[in-house]
């Protein structure tokens, strides 16, 4: 069913159409997307339309009513609110009225449409808030909701966005896995009742789950095809994603911080404003809901998303914590010689009295060892300097071992309970980013590295543990505020180094994904989807990522993880990402070396289609033995093609793929490139018409093989 007739379906069973010069109707447009809200004749705010934007917008008057736009606790409605106020009579009820609406022009060239509510009774507000852009479908919701009373008022409930939708029925892909099996995608449909994916993690909130979702309407999700909403909560910290259909088959999505343990106290005058629910409406399955999602973000949304983004060599599997100045310099060598961008030095590089020869101490104590690193950062920036390479630093600002100086010193500083023995989470505890001494400490971490080694130009700022031990010494009787400001808290830390380091670049890492969300990506660069690395395994971690998430965004290393794959597999695959090493060259045959050295060339000119094309998932591992993934570049000149036999039979019946995304009526030059003796196969030609109806015999028998075709319009 296509999305207008599901939405007019919806507003028809919804009540009696009442004559248009009776409501106020407020449209909220992408370029092919319309959100028509409508104000009834009781005062109260309605979604009449949400679907394909219609030619005659005057025929949105013809929808009639559909449900409340923010349902609200403790009045008729028998379901799940999106708002819920304790007020200071102790009454729980809150109805909300129209009272004005207002658009503006942002900065960026997005649009900003408000619109205010308010409880007569009690004279608190709530701004609904959309933002929308000229050029791409994405909307963005949240809410500011204002106490007007006289007295401190407790929000129990207070999501970004409420949705309603009426189809005959709908799937919901999902997300979750765990550590180094990040984003396994599954889907399952959606009968009476709710199904809600949430977080109660507070740091590395997305460890079992990402904070993004597929709701596909009226049938199975398809990947070119078919009708769905895509939406993902910016929000570095605990979400909540509802899910509830309800006795007449209506589904309501409602998409906000967890309100788990997190009721929070307005004072009078005192203003609360939700996080971002960001989300696209696509009529052309997960392919179109994603290449939406990329060009957003390139453009609006992630740090230096349009910029070129740095390839680089780890020295993690190199050396682990063994390490010293001499080797490092070698390795910088080695970056130089691989032809790579930046050496980026990991773990095990700081503090004295407890040196961190492991995960256990040291964490918390940001001075270089002294026996490690004699001459300190500076020798090895100067050393990259005269290599011609970029220097980065791992570092993790937001933790503390027990085993340290910091927490000697400054243990009120620590998330922990008063009168418990402590539970640690990888042997570490987190630090309490609510108190704004905290926020002092761990912005002097990145400033006072930054002002001491200006010429570092990357950090990999990594979190390893959830919040554990929950109890803020700061916070004292507000405990239920603590998740909310410590989220608020780690942005205040990230907004000032930004301000002073415009140009720093930084990649979001939480012990793998962990962390990713696009409120986060706008000051990161980049993120660690996973500490997996087998190549394997990450066709299908990068595949669930892709889903919401532009390629340039995405880490990929090669790695020593599953030796039995040639290294060409290994790099093919990380390829399709923002490519990096993390291995010891010398543990590489000289032809594997000379096949990297000459990968990286082929994946700097490719850079442009890769990083910054659009996305077409050919075949997905989840389907056979088989996966394939296209870039095509935006003028659609050139395009890549990455193909990869997993476990093929040997007597398997192999056919055609069908290319997406090429101009029919050009001409094409395919030829494989970055073969494993770094040479080029035939060149053979074929319309774009061609290879998108026919296809390419791009798959075989071969257990383990990978190649990459380079298309280019004659």
């Amino acid at each position: 069913m296509k999305l207008d007739r599901i939405v007019f379906a919806m507003a028809a069973a919804a009540g009696t159409m009442l004559p248009a010069a009776a409501n106020v109707q407020i449209p909220v447009t992408t370029p092919s997307t319309a959100l028509v809200l409508q104000v009834g004749d009781n005062g109260r705010l309605y979604q009449q339309y949400f679907g394909r934007k219609l030619a005659d917008t005057s025929e949105y008057e013809l929808a009639p009513r559909g449900a409340e736009a923010y349902i609200t606790h403790g009045m008729e409605d028998y379901f799940e609110p999106a708002l819920h106020i304790n007020h200071a009579d102790n009454n729980p009820s809150t109805e909300l009225r129209y009272v004005s609406h207002r658009s503006e022009a942002q900065s960026d060239g997005s649009t900003l449409t408000t619109v205010t509510l308010t409880d007569p009774e009690y004279g608190s507000e709530v701004d609904l808030c959309y933002v929308t852009y000229p050029d791409v479908d994405i909307i963005k919701s949240y809410t500011v909701i204002r106490n007007g009373e006289k007295k401190p008022v407790e929000l129990e409930k207070y999501a970004s966005s409420m949705l309603h939708f009426d189809a005959p029925a709908y799937y919901l892909t999902q997300f979750n896995g765990d550590w180094i099996n990040e984003t396994t995608c599954s889907e399952a449909p959606l009968s009476f009742g709710k199904k809600t994916l949430d977080s109660k993690l507070g740091t590395r909130a997305d460890m079992f789950v990402s904070p993004f979702f597929q709701l596909s309407l009226g049938e199975p999700a398809r990947e070119e095809e078919g009708d769905m909403l895509v939406g993902t909560l910016g929000w570095t910290g605990n979400f909540s994603f509802t899910f509830e259909v309800d006795n007449n088959g209506k589904l309501r999505v409602i998409s906000g911080i967890n309100p788990y343990a997190s009721q929070y106290t307005l004072g009078k005058g005192e203003s609360f404003r939700t996080p971002e629910f960001i989300y696209t409406l696509s009529d052309g399955g997960r392919g179109k809901a994603s290449r939406t999602f990329h060009d957003w973000a390139r453009k609006y949304q992630v740090k230096k998303g349009m910029d070129d983004r740095y390839t680089l060599l780890n020295n993690w599997e190199a050396t682990y914590f063994d390490f010293n100045e001499d080797k490092l310099i070698q390795l910088i060598g080695e970056a130089k010689e691989l032809g790579v961008d930046m050496f980026l030095l990991d773990d095990g590089w700081f503090a004295n009295k407890y040196p961190r020869h492991s995960d256990t101490q040291g964490l918390g104590d940001w001075d270089e060892t002294a026996d490690k690193l004699p001459n300190g950062i500076g020798r090895l920036t100067e050393e990259a300097k005269k290599q011609g390479v970029k220097f980065g630093l791992w570092i993790e600002p937001e933790m503390v071992n027990p085993k340290s100086e910091l927490y000697e010193q400054h243990k009120d500083w620590v998330i922990t309970l008063p009168n418990r023995d402590e539970y640690y989470f990888r042997n570490q505890l987190v630090l309490d980013l609510a108190n704004p001494k905290v926020q002092d400490y761990v912005f002097g971490i990145v400033d006072g590295l930054m002002t001491k080694y200006p010429d570092i130009a990357f950090f990999k700022w990594d979190c390893n543990s959830p919040i554990t031990n929950i109890y803020s010494n700061y916070e004292k009787e507000n405990q239920t505020h603590l998740y909310v400001d410590y989220v608020r808290g780690l942005y205040n830390v990230l907004d000032r180094i930004a301000a002073k380091y415009p140009d720093l670049r930084m990649m979001l890492c939480s012990g793998g994904g962990g962390r990713t969300d696009y409120e986060g990506l706008k000051y990161f660069t980049e993120f660690w989807p996973s500490d997996n690395t087998d190549p394997v395994d990450r066709l299908f971690i990068q595949w669930g990522f892709s889903q919401l998430f532009p390629a340039k965004t995405q880490c990929a290393h090669v790695t020593t993880w599953n030796k039995n794959v040639s290294v060409k597999f290994r790099t093919d695959v990380a390829m399709m990402g923002k490519l990096g090493f993390d291995i010891n060259l010398h543990d590489m045959s000289a032809d594997d070396l000379k096949y990297c050295k000459n990968a990286i060339k082929e994946y700097n000119r490719l850079k442009p289609v890769i990083l910054d094309g659009d996305q077409y998932r050919l075949v997905s591992p989840y389907s056979g033995q088989h996966a394939s993934t296209m870039y095509v570049g935006k003028d659609r000149k050139k395009a890549v093609v990455f193909a990869f036999d997993v476990a093929p039979r040997s007597v398997e019946h192999l056919t055609n793929v069908k290319l997406r995304g090429l101009d029919p009526s050009a001409v094409y030059d395919v030829q494989e490139i970055n073969r494993a003796d770094a040479s080029k196969g035939d060149v053979k030609s074929y319309s774009g018409d061609y290879l998108m109806t026919v296809g390419l015999p791009l798959f075989t028998t071969s257990r383990m093989s990978s190649r990459i075709y380079e298309l280019t319009r004659k």
